[in-house]
């Protein structure tokens, strides 16, 4: 690679010429850029470390809400104004409950008095 004639300057994770994200080096003897074709010799790679984790929420942080019929509801929560009682703060869960080709729907629920509504997207 001829650091002087890139537009960037960027890691090795990136393309230099367009900063897309460089796929990970293979069998070939050069790492290809798919968006603009910029080469980058497979041996720059060497001794480059990639690492990777995975978080997941732990058991219990989703918080849970009781509606009137004694059903929990668990999701996560938005900032979104309740238009019954005014409280910030609903949780909403999503469904597709029209055909495929079309926005799935939004249901939120407010954690103080329960109201429930729908917005389709």
């Amino acid at each position: 690679m001829e650091l002087g004639t890139s537009c960037f300057q960027s890691d090795l994770d990136f393309c230099p010429e367009c900063g897309t994200i460089l796929p990970l080096p293979g069998v070939q003897d050069k790492v290809t850029c798919v968006r603009c074709s910029f080469s980058i010799d497979v041996r720059d790679f060497e001794g480059k470390v990639v690492q990777s984790c995975v978080e997941f929420n732990r058991q219990g942080s989703v918080p849970l809400m009781i509606v009137d019929d004694g059903q929990e509801v668990k999701g996560p929560t938005i900032d979104r104004k309740c238009p019954q009682c005014g409280h910030e703060g609903m949780v909403y869960h999503t469904r597709q409950m029209r055909s495929a080709d079309e926005g799935q729907t939004v249901f939120y629920t407010c954690g103080r008095c329960k109201f429930q509504e729908k917005e389709d997207s």
